[in-house]
């Protein structure tokens, strides 16, 4: 089934981590939230490195470099080395280096991420609108970050510097809950200037440009936890998804879910890496999975029989997806969900 015409998430007789020769795993809230692992990620990422799957962490967070992301995830248990992360900010970095000319001077909104991408890719870092900037880039800096930062962008931008963002998540998870992302340090931006940046990470294509150069992947499969960045990113790309709930997606706008947000497979966490898919049958009307059966009824989705919560959530996507073709489901799903206990 096409990314385009998804009506309900996808089987696989075979195991994930052998159906694809690269995992392209998102970090926050898929194998770590708020600096700790997530339950059974190091696990299980070790043993789909030991199969012989390949693993790619593709972060939209540019704060931090590809050496210090990989030593976390060390310290966390996952196995890792530098060459294994993709930032947006190389992704960034790569983008603005091919618009100017070695040498030319980057204004730096954001952390030591952006700058260690921008010099290797030949581009001078500096921190002030007054260093005479020939382009601004933006990326997550990190609750600390001061709001003269922002601007010293805009005096730039406003000068008619061209402007880049690392990325435009609204939103990124903490260890005590969910907190403003990049996305919404480049509003204040936007809204100082009137400008637009151009920006690289997911779910864009230089993000998943970038992500191929670096792995080779042949048969990639994009694991992440939000619709909006990682899933429309696979989407975008051309490749398929596996979305994990760990992270800020829940199943009730996972059944909400336009076209571009529908993930190829869904599982609880990481460990539906090492497992096969259940297949999405029409029954009747309506659309099985496991023990459920799930169906439209006026305004409402249905779930009958009994089973593993994820199943019914799979037959429920089915159903959700179906009714809403091209669009947004809009149809109360809260008895079911309260059935599967999600």
């Amino acid at each position: 089934m096409s990314q385009r015409s998804r009506t309900s998430p996808s089987g696989s007789a075979t195991a994930l981590n052998e159906a694809y020769d690269t995992a392209l795993l998102d970090l926050d809230g898929v194998v770590y939230a708020g600096g700790e692992a997530i339950a059974h990620a190091v696990e299980s990422l070790g043993t789909a490195r030991d199969a012989g799957m390949r693993l790619a962490y593709v972060t939209n967070n540019a704060l931090r470099t590809p050496d210090t992301v990989a030593e976390h995830l060390t310290e966390l248990g996952a196995p890792a080395v530098r060459e294994d992360v993709i930032t947006s900010a190389q992704a960034v970095s790569r983008l603005i280096a091919e618009q100017l000319p070695q040498g030319s001077k980057v204004l730096v909104i954001g952390g030591e991420g952006l700058r260690v991408a921008l010099r290797e890719r030949g581009l001078e870092p500096v921190e002030s609108a007054a260093d005479g900037p020939d382009a601004v880039v933006q990326g997550y800096g990190g609750p600390d970050l001061a709001w003269g930062r922002f601007a010293e962008a805009c005096y730039a931008i406003n000068r008619g510097v061209p402007w880049f963002a690392s990325n435009t998540d609204l939103t990124i998870p903490s260890a005590r809950g969910i907190m403003p992302g990049n996305g919404a340090a480049v509003e204040v931006v936007r809204i100082g200037t009137g400008a637009e940046p151009q920006v690289a990470g997911k779910p864009l294509p230089p993000m998943h440009r970038e992500t191929i150069l670096r792995t080779g992947a042949e048969r990639p499969l994009v694991v992440g936890d939000r619709l909006d960045t990682d899933i429309e990113g696979a989407f975008n790309g051309g490749v398929d998804s596996l979305l994990v709930l760990t992270g800020v997606t829940d199943a009730a706008q996972l059944l909400a879910a336009e076209p571009r947000h529908r993930p190829t497979y869904v599982d609880a966490d990481l460990r539906g890496m090492l497992t096969g898919q259940p297949d999405v049958a029409t029954v009747g009307d309506g659309f099985g999975c496991g023990g459920w059966t799930a169906s439209v009824s006026g305004n409402a989705l249905v779930l009958d029989g009994d089973g593993a919560a994820l199943d019914g959530l799979r037959a429920l996507c089915a159903a959700a997806w179906t009714d809403a073709g091209d669009g947004t489901c809009a149809l109360d799903a809260g008895k079911a969900l309260a059935r599967l206990g999600l």
